[in-house]
């Protein structure tokens, strides 16, 4: 992701010296955690914990040049839902819904979002989706709270008006990061037959073998090495997929949660150049393009 650069955090890049890769042909022995998030999907079970904060501080405010506009759409609570919306140069069915981080739908993820409407040669109509309904902050304690104050069943009608704004005829996939990157997977689900594809950048997976049978795709997982969605998280995850009779590719990256946020002090240009050239790639491949 475009970030802003911020000043590095000791604590957190300690951590990286100790990282090995990990991906499915080559899994990796890793000494015992605790974990903290017990047998709850999604990760608001441990955002109290002062390490986590740590490896979230705050962006700084940047300016760019916006491809797209804000819209608003219904949702099936009867209320409206808003996301950032660029639409192809063309008209198209496809879509790619992008899902924002703890902080909010800021002008990182906006940016980003530009950054896969180019990538993808405007062929493609990209969304990010407001998940908080306004609510933004730079602050991670505050965004702790607003993630944890959120209601799944808005968050799942925020999506599936967004799908139901997108047409019965939308091809969508989906891509997020830490919190997005849980609701990356959890859209493909609510998508059904309309999903082609899911991308997560260090997201809790649902661990729910009857609801990952009702994935329509398959599923590219970009995972950190890290304590809280840890290796024996993924591949948990990953015994599920099988069991569910559905494909997953991944990789646990040598760097911590947040990786390829720059303005994480854990950021690691080149894995995360790595990372998106693995994003971009998958979804170029089931847009098409």
């Amino acid at each position: 992701m475009n970030y802003f650069f911020i000043s590095s955090l000791t604590v957190v890049l300690s951590l990286a010296a100790a990282f090995q890769p990990a991906s499915r042909n080559n899994p990796r022995v890793q000494a015992p955690m605790t974990m903290c998030h017990g047998s709850v999907e999604g990760m608001t079970a441990f955002v109290g914990d002062p390490a986590f904060t740590l490896l979230h501080p705050s962006p700084l405010p940047m300016e760019f040049d916006a491809l797209g506009k804000t819209v608003s759409f219904k949702t099936p609570d009867g209320q409206t839902a808003s996301g950032y919306v660029i639409k192809a140069k063309k008209k198209s069915n496809k879509w790619l819904f992008v899902y924002q981080e703890w902080w909010g739908l800021n002008d990182h993820i906006r940016q980003q979002a530009d950054v896969f409407y180019n990538d993808l040669g405007g062929n493609v109509n990209v969304i990010a989706l407001d998940m908080y309904d306004g609510k933004v902050t730079t602050d991670p304690g505050e965004a702790g709270k607003i993630m944890q104050g959120v209601v799944e069943t808005r968050l799942e009608n925020i999506v599936k008006g967004a799908v139901a704004m997108a047409g019965k005829k939308a091809q969508i996939a989906n891509v997020g990061w830490c919190f997005g990157g849980g609701w990356s997977l959890k859209s493909a689900i609510i998508g059904g037959k309309q999903t082609i594809g899911s991308v997560m950048y260090y997201g809790m997976p649902v661990q729910d073998v009857e609801k990952l049978k009702t994935l329509n795709s398959d599923v590219l997982g970009l995972f950190a090495t890290e304590q809280w969605i840890s290796q024996k998280v993924v591949e948990e995850f990953a015994a599920n997929m099988k069991t569910a009779g559905k494909s997953l590719n991944y990789k646990i990256f040598a760097a911590p949660h947040a990786f390829a946020n720059p303005s994480n002090p854990a950021y690691n240009e080149a894995l995360s150049k790595e990372a998106y050239g693995m994003a971009i790639g998958y979804l170029k491949g089931k847009f098409g393009v």
